[in-house]
């Protein structure tokens, strides 16, 4: 059984940061991507960034400039930091990951909300 269990949601202003981590757990055999999906109310879940095993990462061109992937790979977890965060950035992100078997994995979500 796989568990990816998400934190650093939470509540930020226009303009502020928050760095979400992500870490993984049990059975798991040759992690290939890591990275975060995010769904905003009302709308379908979307991509935001990756990161290979390799280290190769990319973002959506939304985040671009202002979001940074990470992974540290003793761990099996990965890390998203959010710089100059806008109002269209609030959604619930969810971590995932996949393995080089084709295993796909989620995490249960964390809120982030940037509002004054």
């Amino acid at each position: 059984q796989v568990q990816l269990v998400e934190s650093g949601g939470g509540l930020v202003q226009p303009g502020g940061s928050l760095r979400l981590s992500c870490a993984a757990s049990g059975s798991i055999l040759s992690i290939y991507f890591m990275g975060w999906y995010r769904q905003a109310p009302g709308k379908q879940r979307d991509f935001v960034a990756h990161i290979s095993s390799g280290g190769m990462t990319n973002y959506v061109d939304s985040v671009k400039g202002r979001f940074t992937i990470s992974r540290d790979n003793a761990k099996s977890s990965v890390y998203l930091q959010m710089n100059s965060l806008k109002a269209e950035d609030t959604a619930v992100y969810y971590c995932y990951l996949t393995t080089h078997l084709g295993g796909h994995y989620w995490g249960q979500g964390t809120q982030v909300t940037v509002s004054s």
